[in-house]
């Protein structure tokens, strides 16, 4: 596995970075679909705290829809977005949008609160993409369906989808686009932030831990029938080819900011996100963008606390 400690020069990396590139992109299985007309509907629309929220269907592929809510602050012209990736959660989409329990986790009302065009769809298995037969993040019918790909070659697919949705918008503003997530939100998140420009500034909370030494390499810890990455479950550890630090090197110059729990984590091996941040934050310094990586921590365990969501807030205000 290749040491990004050992990167000394801007010059190579042009090179290392199309070499980690090529191994990423086979790990994922991901291969883009032919570009589609976009073509959406309006299913619903409230007015909720001041903003405008309004449910969407529009179309993934040239078999299938998805729906999503879209919150749209009253206002100027040409504001900041920020797509919402859900964590582990049965209520997908509905979570970001406030509509279950969990108001800490409600990011798409926030955000739009604080004037930003705002987005969460749902991740496949969960919610209205749900197979009735299985319970949600159950992805074992997904590959019988879908014998070339990744589960998360598939969720980032999606949320590229999304991305075309808000830069469609009269009302964003395309150069400040944002994402957050938390649990496999976060995940997401960082995905996106490594595979589209179009991401100026990434917030992800508890989103992964090292594959080296993680049991649940490739999958998610407390899932056992979520597979994310087929091919990095069945690699032996010390032939992983590439990492986490490797992922958010791809992200590089874009401003990520990682939270992680290191007390009552999901992950295995929450306190390895540093040694990750630390080797990415070395391309981040060739790239001349030394302040755009950040890790804050907290003991918080698995959730979203409030001196997190301030650090959130404080990394798109200053980034987008």
């Amino acid at each position: 596995m290749l040491d990004l400690n050992k990167i000394s020069s801007l010059v190579e990396w042009p090179t290392i970075r199309k070499g980690i590139e090529e191994q990423f992109y086979g790990a994922l299985n991901y291969r883009p679909g032919a570009a589609l007309d976009l073509q959406l509907r309006l299913h619903d629309e409230q007015e909720v705290h001041g903003v405008t929220r309004r449910q969407i269907v529009f179309n993934i592929t040239e078999n299938e829809l998805a729906s999503a809510w879209v919150f749209i602050p009253d206002g100027r012209e040409e504001v900041p977005a920020i797509l919402c990736c859900h964590h582990e959660s049965p209520s997908g989409k509905d979570e970001a949008a406030g509509l279950d329990d969990n108001l800490r986790l409600a990011f798409a009302q926030h955000y739009a609160e604080f004037g930003y065009i705002s987005m969460a769809i749902d991740m496949p298995t969960v919610n209205k993409r749900q197979d009735g037969k299985r319970e949600p993040y159950d992805t074992r019918s997904f590959y019988k369906a879908n014998k070339k790909t990744s589960f998360a070659a598939k969720m980032l697919a999606d949320h590229k989808r999304a991305l075309d949705i808000l830069c469609e918008s009269k009302r964003v503003d395309t150069t400040r686009i944002g994402v957050i997530g938390h649990g496999l939100g976060g995940f997401n998140a960082l995905l996106l932030a490594a595979c589209d420009d179009r991401i100026q500034a990434c917030v992800a909370s508890c989103g992964f831990t090292r594959f080296t030494g993680d049991r649940f390499a490739g999958g998610w810890a407390g899932l056992e029938n979520l597979t994310l990455l087929p091919k990095i479950q069945q690699c032996q550890e010390e032939n992983y080819p590439f990492d986490w630090e490797h992922i958010l090197a791809l992200a590089a110059p874009t401003p990520v900011q990682v939270i992680t729990s290191t007390s009552n984590a999901l992950h295995d091996k929450p306190k390895s996100c540093q040694k990750a941040v630390n080797s990415a934050a070395k391309i981040y310094k060739l790239l001349g963008a030394s302040d755009a990586i950040d890790h804050f921590t907290h003991h918080d365990g698995h959730t979203i606390a409030p001196e997190t969501m301030e650090v959130a807030d404080e990394w798109f205000e200053r980034w987008l």
